[in-house]
């Protein structure tokens, strides 16, 4: 029976990893492995938050503490340099072991290329019956087979709102068109305070926002079998929007990318952001005089008829093909979901990064978390909206996989397009053709 096959019917597992067996619903029990050499493994992710290093040390110090002469070593990436980074390590064959927290559209690209190892024996260790229903759907690039898998689910694009500014400005509900957000901004904007901290930066950020508000326009940037669809009437009025909203953010958004575009929510210096989940804990660190004001929702669409579409970049876990010691490489990609140290990681900002298995989502111990007993509202819907989310590489249902998709947000074109039309006021029709055209090479390759 498939592995595709077993994650539909939920059939027991077969177990694969020497010395891990079940132990109750939610642990792994590895025991102790003795190498015959020193192994090194090498991690590389570019969420490294001093919360998230001492989840990571904990994994790894309970990994090392079972399987003796093997040494984990973290190395951070960065979240807009890791294509250059791994593109390097690729070409010399000097890889990690495992990549973790890389959106899921890069994984495709990596294994369009042959670069990556099957990740079936790791989800297997894992326990297919384990994850929420979909999952992994987003990585069977080809039938039956994974590039890897998600080590969490986000919700990227949510609108964050100040309840306490709303009040002020006599908004009673939350904005749920284009329209009824410009008025709220409108309102709240004044005395030092910025509406919003969209990004018109050249840089991943603004692509991938401004993805969503294509598609929150009704539109999309390819057809479901991948025909290049950016030069449309929904792309114009995606434009317009964003226009219509850049007199409501502050002088900085022309170079915003992820961190400033959450700081300047966190501070108070906007009265809405767009961002995941770590909204909560910065907040609650950083300017708890809001922590009780702050809400989130699902980011208004030009109109009330068409859907939310919620970003998820289905942070991940891979292993390059090149890796060495590939045994014990799998035995830690598969640890990295063990309940101690996955639990303390997901806790470590809590709401940012989703779990991905039902039996963590249900644990206690995930659960007794004061930022998740506190804003369960708020992490129920970004969990909703996350696990039905989509990205660039995966846009509907109906799309097939877009493995090239990293390729097209790494390029900048959907940057580019933002800030020729929206900053520089260049003819939209000359600017959507000559994306078009852009796009349509990098597909062709």
């Amino acid at each position: 029976m498939t592995l595709t096959k077993k994650m539909q019917t939920g059939l027991p597992r077969r177990t694969v990893l020497a010395g891990m067996a079940a132990a109750g619903a939610t642990a792994m029990m590895p025991q102790r492995i003795r190498a015959q050499e020193q192994v090194t493994i090498r991690w590389w992710s570019p969420q490294s938050s001093p919360e998230q290093m001492a989840a990571y040390e904990t994994q790894i110090r309970n990994f090392e503490a079972l399987h003796e002469n093997v040494k984990v070593v973290f190395e951070k990436t960065s979240d807009e340099g890791y294509a250059p980074q791994l593109a390097a390590a690729f070409a010399s064959g000097d890889v990690p072991n495992v990549v973790t927290h890389l959106p899921s559209f890069a994984v495709s690209n990596y294994w369009r290329n042959g670069l990556l190892e099957p990740f079936n024996d790791v989800i297997e260790m894992i326990g297919p019956d384990k994850f929420y229903d979909g999952v992994n759907r987003i990585y069977e690039i080809d039938e039956g087979q994974y590039a890897g898998t998600s080590i969490g689910n986000s919700a990227a694009n949510v609108i964050w709102l100040r309840k306490d500014l709303m009040e002020q400005a006599g908004i009673d509900k939350n904005p749920r068109t284009w329209d009824e957000l410009l008025s709220a901004v409108g309102k709240m904007q004044g005395n030092g305070i910025y509406g919003a901290p969209l990004p018109y930066g050249r840089n991943s950020m603004t692509s991938l926002i401004f993805i969503g508000v294509i598609h929150q326009a009704g539109g999309q940037v390819f057809t479901p079998d991948l025909q290049v669809a950016i030069d449309s009437q929904e792309t114009r009025d995606a434009l317009e929007f964003y226009r219509a909203m850049r007199e409501f953010c502050p002088p900085g958004a022309t170079n915003y990318s992820w961190g400033d575009s959450l700081t300047a929510f966190v501070s108070g210096a906007c009265a809405t952001g767009i961002y995941t989940g770590r909204v909560l804990i910065n907040v609650n660190n950083q300017n708890p005089g809001i922590a009780d004001s702050v809400t989130c929702d699902l980011y208004p669409t030009k109109s009330a008829d068409i859907e939310p579409w919620t970003f998820n970049d289905f942070p991940s876990v891979f292993i390059p093909k090149a890796a060495p010691n590939m045994d014990v490489t799998k035995q830690f990609a598969a640890f990295l979901f063990d309940p101690e140290g996955y639990i303390q990681q997901l806790h470590a900002a809590p709401g940012h990064v989703l779990p991905v298995l039902r039996t963590i989502g249900s644990d206690p111990a995930y659960q007794n978390n004061e930022i998740i007993q506190k804003y369960s509202d708020e992490v129920e819907k970004m969990s909703s909206a996350a696990a039905n989310g989509f990205n660039l590489g995966w846009e509907s249902t109906a799309h097939q996989p877009n493995t090239r998709a990293g390729e097209v947000v790494n390029s900048g074109v959907i940057a580019e397009l933002v800030q020729r039309v929206v900053l520089n006021d260049e003819n939209v029709d000359q600017v959507l053709g000559e994306t078009t055209a852009r796009i349509e090479e990098i597909m062709a390759g």
